[in-house]
């Protein structure tokens, strides 16, 4: 057990905390040790606290403040879920100002991805470093068919009972189906206090934001100055691989890690080379 003056840097020990700001209670874990600027993390699509892979999220809060959270109207979050990524990007600025921080870093996943790069658009001081994995750029091509991947994804994953996860982060040789597997395993470490699931009606206004991000006007990403690491499989069936390389030409100075035959969820099929990588990253 931790010591209640050592700081706890398991995010199957985090405790589950709230805030309430504007009309919405959202939920949120924190770890690590406090002080400076704290590492927010921007979670995926359906996603809901016990998303978040603890080997990644561990390595990073081993040295700063880590903090996770619910999108409002998701899992212990309350309020509507947004229609819109800008208005997602809108609620995670209501959640970090009700806390109370002036600056932070980003970790971010998938969709996580696209709502921190529209929160930097409205609040470029906001942000000090910026991690997008597995993610595209407003107007990207093709990710607006991640409605129809993810729809069938989950028959797939219906069909055989599996998770949907495993279809929709990882190859499906035998490589990516043990790597899924063990993925998913993970996600069950916290055996107390789990959060709950996303709701169907949930999940698909999730699609529908994702949906018009796809089809919107790109925004200029050639003003954002924060150090950016990017990261994602060469596989990627749900934001296109090219995606990443898109970001990483339109971001000046950001840096690019490809890992191979990995799909959406690379960075958690390659965690053990990724975590000290990012950790690396968001301390400097």
């Amino acid at each position: 057990m931790t010591s209640s003056t050592e700081p706890v840097t398991s995010y199957a020990e985090a405790p589950a905390r709230t805030v309430t700001t504007k009309g919405a209670t959202y939920a949120y874990r924190e770890l690590g040790p406090r002080g400076g600027i704290p590492v927010v993390f921007f979670v995926h699509l359906a996603a809901t606290l016990d998303n978040w892979d603890p080997r990644i999220v561990d390595a990073i809060a081993k040295t700063r403040h880590v903090i996770t959270f619910d999108q409002r109207g998701v899992g212990a979050s309350t309020g509507k879920v947004p229609d819109t990524i800008e208005e997602a990007a809108d609620h995670a600025h209501e959640f970090i100002t009700a806390l109370g921080f002036e600056k932070i870093d980003i970790f971010s996943f998938s969709m996580g991805g696209m709502i921190a790069q529209d929160l930097i658009v409205k609040h470029p001081d906001l942000v000090r470093r910026l991690v997008l994995t597995g993610t595209g750029p407003r107007g990207g091509k093709d990710i607006d068919k991640v409605v129809g991947v993810t729809y069938w994804d989950i028959l797939r994953a219906t069909l055989t009972r599996s998770d949907p996860k495993e279809f929709l982060f990882f190859n499906r040789d035998a490589t990516g189906k043990a790597a899924g597997k063990a993925f998913v395993k993970r996600l069950q470490e916290r055996t107390t206090d789990r959060d709950q699931d996303i709701t169907l009606k949930a999940l698909r206004t999730q699609l529908k934001a994702i949906q018009k991000y796809g089809r919107s006007a790109p925004s200029d990403l050639s003003t954002f100055t924060q150090p950016t690491l990017i990261a994602n499989g060469d596989n990627d069936r749900m934001v296109p691989t090219v995606l990443s390389e898109d970001l990483h030409r339109r971001i000046t100075g950001s840096q690019l890690i490809i890992y191979p035959n990995s799909g959406h969820g690379g960075i958690f099929q390659f965690h053990e080379k990724f975590a000290p990588v990012a950790a690396e990253f968001l301390a400097a």
